[in-house]
């Protein structure tokens, strides 16, 4: 019995399912606070202030698509659509951990934003 057999059926599913259902949630939640909030960065004092809120936002969202593509390729993996090997190709990898990762501790960020970001890097 090979590794994979050990799993139970819906098992690995049923977590890539959840974890996927979350990041797709949080995503969600992110959108329509940064619609909300557009106007925030405008209205920041600072330019660097601007800056940093808008880098967030990007970095935000580029980790919740780059986890949820993964999501995707780890279930194609398990479903038998795509090999291991193919998985591994750089292009399906989790690129970009040092800057997806990076915490910005000077930005002045709302406190609700800031634990958007805290639940994706956990995610």
């Amino acid at each position: 019995m090979g590794h994979d057999d050990t799993l139970e059926p819906g098992g690995l599913t049923a977590f890539f399912d959840r974890t996927y259902e979350e990041a797709m949630a949080l995503l969600v939640e992110a959108r329509d606070y940064i619609a909300a909030n557009r106007r925030l960065a405008l209205e920041r004092d600072a330019v660097a202030d601007q800056l940093d809120y808008s880098l967030e936002t990007t970095r935000l969202t580029a980790r919740l698509t780059e986890i949820m593509a993964w999501i995707l390729t780890q279930k194609a993996v398990h479903a038998g659509d795509i090999s291991r090997a193919d998985a591994c190709l750089p292009e399906r990898r989790l690129s970009a951990r040092e800057t997806c990762l990076q915490d910005n501790p000077a930005a002045a960020l709302p406190l609700y934003f800031q634990s958007l970001l805290a639940h994706s890097r956990d995610l």
